[in-house]
């Protein structure tokens, strides 16, 4: 059986490794439209436990998970 490499992304909330695609900022307009249309589609995971949302980290699954974390640290805990 294969081990999840996960890494913490806040508040004990983690995310596997191998599913990041990317980790962006959610301040720019596009990210904003892809937060809005995962919100819709119900893949949005809202990790930020009602923080202040810093990074939107995006998965070969199509889900958006929200982080209170910059994604400067996330990428580093990477």
């Amino acid at each position: 059986m294969e081990t999840a490499n996960l890494v913490n992304i806040g508040l004990g909330n983690n995310v596997s490794i191998n599913r990041v695609i990317a980790i962006v900022s959610p301040e720019s307009a596009p990210t904003k439209k892809i937060i809005n249309e995962a919100r819709e589609k119900g893949v949005l995971i809202d990790a930020t436990n009602g923080r202040k949302t810093r990074a939107a980290i995006i998965t070969d699954s199509g889900h958006i998970v929200l982080s209170m974390l910059r994604p400067e640290t996330v990428q580093e805990r990477l």
